[in-house]
């Protein structure tokens, strides 16, 4: 039958209909192609060979789908055969090596880690038999998770030792997922696993670091975390990131002071809204790295409740730090007065400036504008009115152009103190003398010789 179709196909006139695309070429008909449709050579192979060209197309498409399918079949089944080998003597509890470092592994922890379905020489790549080398190369985590050793490399903890990722992720051949709760990395675990040298007084001695693993889980943030188990909690990561942790000093890193109010608005949108359209965010915006942001008041790591006498008596002295003469006049006031006494309840800084949308006194929209004054003090002093809220809180008593009453009274009040005490400080003086005199007088003469 081919030879017939060939030597058909090889006639003049057979060959001239295949060449001008005509009516009779043959393979326009067995394919069901439009004439022209090919070129020449394209319709002269398939014309000569089509049976073999066909299957010959269908081995090409199946051949990959073939071996794909053989390997995952059969890789799997390779690899634990692999384990297996390893396991044979791995798996023996207690096993150790020269130096008494533990080389035992529990096989089936490594089953149901990552790694499991790995073989083993897919991370000890330079072991190729048995028996193998008694100190095997360094395993490079990088060679599978390179962003992450990329990112780690450029990081803080680039010279972490030899096995920088075993520090924070565990047992190598005990990896679990990122979601399993036995995960060291685990939200709820992350603040152990950091604090395990964050927490090391001597580890922070050493790299000249602060001791915050106690500090952040005094916070609210590790309150919420390791007491209420809040998974959307903030934890270590949440703000220093995963793999490339920068130093506070890079203009990069997440927790660099331009840099706080958006690594808090990841959690506090709305507030890093309110921050960003008031005074201190529109100068941090403008440049000015001295401007406040999030953990000028709220601390980096021991991040307290504001309902709390500390937080209150700190910030108040954070927001005196650079506001100096308002903080002296502040205290001069019976809020600042009773607030010593240990009072909470009581009207601080942010009570009337806002905690986070800072305005100036001149915009309309800030609660100490003249126009919202009596709906500021309205908080606390219900019965308040505009003769109410004429009470100046930053009165200065020595500015005589700003507050000319004021500082004649408290001018009149230290001259008739000073005076008063002036006087009884004379007339003391003045009596002691004339006792002495007078004991002196009234001495006999013998007692006078005694003496």
């Amino acid at each position: 039958m081919v030879r017939t179709q060939r030597a058909e196909v090889g006639s003049p006139r057979k060959r001239r209909a295949i060449w001008n695309g005509g009516t009779m070429n043959p393979i326009s008909e067995r394919y069901k192609l439009p004439p022209n449709t090919m070129s020449p050579a394209s319709r002269m192979l398939p014309a000569l060979y089509p049976k073999e060209r066909h299957y010959n197309s269908i081995r090409a498409r199946l051949l990959p789908l073939v071996a794909a399918t053989t390997l995952l079949l059969f890789a799997p089944g390779l690899s634990r055969a692999q384990q297996l080998d390893c396991l044979s003597c791995h798996g023996t509890p207690g096993m150790q090596d020269a130096s008494g470092r533990s080389i035992s592994i529990a096989a089936d922890t490594f089953h149901a880690s990552v790694h499991g379905a790995l073989g083993c020489t897919a991370c000890h790549s330079d072991i190729k038999a048995f028996p193998h080398p008694s100190h095997p190369a360094p395993v490079k985590c990088g060679t599978c998770h390179t962003q992450e050793a990329a990112g780690v490399a450029g990081s803080v903890h680039a010279d972490g030792g030899e096995h920088s990722c075993l520090n924070c992720h565990g047992n190598p051949h005990a990896i679990v997922k990122v979601s399993d709760p036995h995960s060291p990395v685990y939200p709820l675990n992350v603040p152990h696993t950091c604090g395990a040298c964050h927490g090391n007084a001597a580890l922070a001695k050493k790299h000249h670091l602060k001791n915050v693993y106690g500090e952040y889980v005094d916070s609210i943030h590790g309150f919420a975390l390791t007491k209420d188990g809040l998974l959307v909690a903030a934890n270590c990561s949440s703000c220093h990131g995963t793999h490339h942790i920068l130093s506070h000093t890079n203009p990069r890193s997440s927790t660099y002071r331009t840099n706080v109010p958006k690594t808090c608005g990841k959690c506090h949108a709305g507030i890093e809204t309110e921050y960003l359209a008031g005074t201190h965010g529109k100068a941090m915006m403008a440049g000015n790295i001295k401007a406040p942001v999030c953990t000028d008041c709220h601390t980096a790591h021991r991040i307290m409740e504001p309902q709390e006498k500390a937080f209150q008596e700190k910030t108040v002295g954070t927001c005196g730090g650079c506001h100096r003469e308002k903080y002296a006049t502040y205290r001069d006031t019976f809020h600042a007065q009773v607030s010593a006494l240990g009072y909470i309840e009581v009207a601080h800084c942010w009570d009337c400036h806002g905690p986070h949308e800072v305005l100036p006194a001149s915009d309309p929209r800030s609660p100490v504008n003249r126009a919202n004054l009596v709906r500021t003090c309205s908080k606390c002093h219900a019965d308040a009115n505009p003769r109410f809220v004429s009470y100046q809180p930053h009165a200065d008593a020595y500015d005589f152009h700003s507050n000319p009453a004021l500082y004649s009274i408290r001018l009149f009040m230290e001259l008739l103190l000073w005076s008063v005490l002036g006087f009884f400080a004379l007339h003391t003086i003045l009596w002691f003398m004339r006792s002495q005199i007078v004991r002196w007088s009234s001495k006999g003469p013998e007692e006078k010789d005694h003496e």
